[in-house]
């Protein structure tokens, strides 16, 4: 890649993209209100399970298919692949995240690249997987380091939560990121080549503890 697309993929992957990923805690609140998750290491053991049980098989391997969706200016394909993306995710809370961070990064989308069809930014406003994979390809990002930067983004966010929920300090938070980036890094490339036959979540307590928390009497986060 030359400076330009790095530069753009360092956007893609900064906290401060006004996407809102921290203003959600994807069940994490209601599993330490419980407690479930306590610690450091609790909260390692929860993320690690997310990663592989629910990102390596479903985000990776749809942000893969809807990238060459994308690639093929596929609308019918990419349409396939985010209503796969909403109907695993679980809970209501989830299906609202889901389209609030889509609705967001369409009006990014909409300013930076102003000739994007309203076909895809329909879709766009679904799923904001379905518009990092467009201009990813827009971009002429590869696909592989649109799943780095896209899997940085999501554990940034999840340790940042820990970080106001359990709590931990900065320097644990550091060495969290350096863990799971590690954990990650050995297991993109299965994932983004995962079968259809592979697709689907296997995160139970998640699950659980999204429902939950939609109904939880004080919390920080939105459900």
């Amino acid at each position: 890649m030359h400076n330009t697309q790095q530069l753009r993929l360092m956007q893609l992957a900064s906290s401060s993209l006004p996407v809102g990923a921290f203003t959600w805690s994807q069940g994490l609140e209601w599993a330490v209100e419980i407690g479930w998750v306590t610690c450091v290491d609790d909260f390692s053991d929860w993320q690690i399970q997310q990663m592989e049980q629910n990102f390596f098989t479903v985000d990776l391997p749809l942000l893969a298919r809807l990238y060459r969706a994308c690639e093929q200016d596929d609308l019918t394909a990419a349409h396939r692949w985010t209503a796969w993306l909403l109907a695993c995710r679980e809970t209501r809370e989830l299906r609202d995240e889901e389209r609030s961070r889509g609705a967001a990064f369409t009006r990014l989308v909409t300013d930076w690249e102003p000739d994007c069809s309203p076909q895809w930014r329909a879709l766009f406003s679904e799923s904001q997987l379905c518009g990092m994979a467009w201009l990813g390809v827009r971009w002429k990002i590869p696909l592989t380091e649109l799943a780095l930067s896209f899997g940085y983004s999501w554990i940034e966010s999840a340790v940042m939560a820990g970080v106001k929920l359990i709590p931990f300090g900065q320097k644990a938070a550091q060495r969290l990121i350096i863990s799971l980036c590690d954990r990650y890094a050995q297991g993109l490339a299965q994932a983004l080549a995962c079968p259809d036959i592979g697709l689907g979540s296997s995160t139970p307590l998640a699950a659980i503890a999204s429902a939950r928390h939609e109904t939880q009497y004080s919390r920080l986060f939105r459900s």
